[in-house]
């Protein structure tokens, strides 16, 4: 399937994918007291041209109640101009979050495309810094009466940002109602960002990926163990299909050992050895064991699903989230 479907078609899946009596109830992913939840926009794919009623919609009928949900729908629904508001680019092979070059890779853009991108974010800088929270509080009103709660904030680049900028970041991320930030910034960021983390008493979860070697991607078990000595701050947002497929290892005795300092974790299956991402439970991840244990430990951190595979032919994109939020149901009850 193509990754860039328009907004209408995805509206036809998401009503597809569901019976109508679904619609009807209340949203609970809280099972078996594990709350599952989703990364959005990003797992929906179209990223650029979703709002967040749009986004918010398909996350009600998949009948999820919580949701790491990254800041740019959050802005434009606050009144961003609409040529601010601006996601990292969906690449091919899964990794759509856009790392920072020094963690996956990237390198410079042109200068023209650069001179662009540093007008933008000044504008976008000046508009933040006059923003009022207000709108901020109306978001969060709209998705808790749907029964969703915004428990994660993903900031892209927030390691560019203006101290100004950050402490807006995070004063938005709280009003939204969140109890972390996310965001994939290079190792050696982490020491500044921990002292707003410090300030602001939020934690923050670096994602990984499978990246090992580079001594600014978060990859190995060291650079979280790293990044957390630069402050209590700094967590962990441990992407288990990355994990696994970049080390190798199970990240059960990872998550075992830190799981005070975890904000979240990322759901999705992968096969060792940088093998794919492939369809829930073809893969090497230990998901189901990973939620038993959240379940039985009894952690707070919900478990949230990034849909990465590829959709297999006669099915779509809805379908199969849906399968994936079923996989952790009956996982756990």
């Amino acid at each position: 399937m193509s990754l860039t479907m328009t907004r209408r078609h995805l509206g036809k899946l998401a009503l597809a994918a569901l019976p109508a009596s679904r619609l009807l109830a209340k949203t609970d992913s809280r099972f078996g007291g594990v709350q599952i939840g989703i990364n959005a926009p990003y797992s929906f794919h179209p990223q650029h041209s979703m709002s967040a009623d749009e986004c918010l919609e398909a996350i009600v009928k998949l009948n999820l109640s919580s949701v790491e949900l990254r800041a740019q729908p959050i802005e434009a629904f606050m009144g961003a101009p609409p040529n601010l508001v601006a996601y990292p680019p969906i690449r091919q092979g899964g990794n759509r979050g856009g790392q920072k070059k020094g963690s996956e890779g990237g390198g410079a853009p042109p200068p023209d495309v650069a001179a662009a991108k540093k007008a933008a974010a000044a504008d976008l800088r000046t508009w933040r810094l006059a923003a009022s929270m207000d709108k901020v509080k109306q978001f969060r009103r709209k998705y808790e009466d749907a029964g969703v709660k915004i428990q994660i904030v993903k900031v892209d680049a927030i390691d560019t940002f203006s101290d100004e900028e950050i402490d807006y970041m995070f004063g938005l991320a709280r009003t939204a109602g969140a109890n972390a930030i996310s965001c994939e910034i290079p190792l050696s960021h982490t020491r500044r960002l921990g002292q707003f983390g410090e300030k602001h008493k939020m934690m923050i979860g670096y994602h990984g990926h499978t990246n090992v070697t580079s001594p600014e991607a978060f990859g190995r078990p060291e650079s979280w163990e790293t990044a957390m000595s630069y402050s209590r701050y700094n967590g962990i947002n441990l992407d288990i299909g990355h994990f696994i497929a970049g080390n190798s290892t199970s990240p059960i005795p990872f998550l075992q050992k830190y799981h005070d300092r975890v904000t979240h974790i990322h759901l999705k299956d992968r096969k060792m050895h940088n093998g794919p991402n492939t369809p829930w439970g073809e893969g090497d991840t230990p998901i189901k064991e990973t939620l038993k244990l959240m379940q039985k430990e009894k952690w707070r951190f919900p478990g949230v699903i990034e849909m990465e595979y590829t959709v297999p032919p006669g099915s779509d994109l809805m379908t199969e989230i849906a399968k994936c939020v079923e996989f952790c149901k009956n996982a756990l009850v």
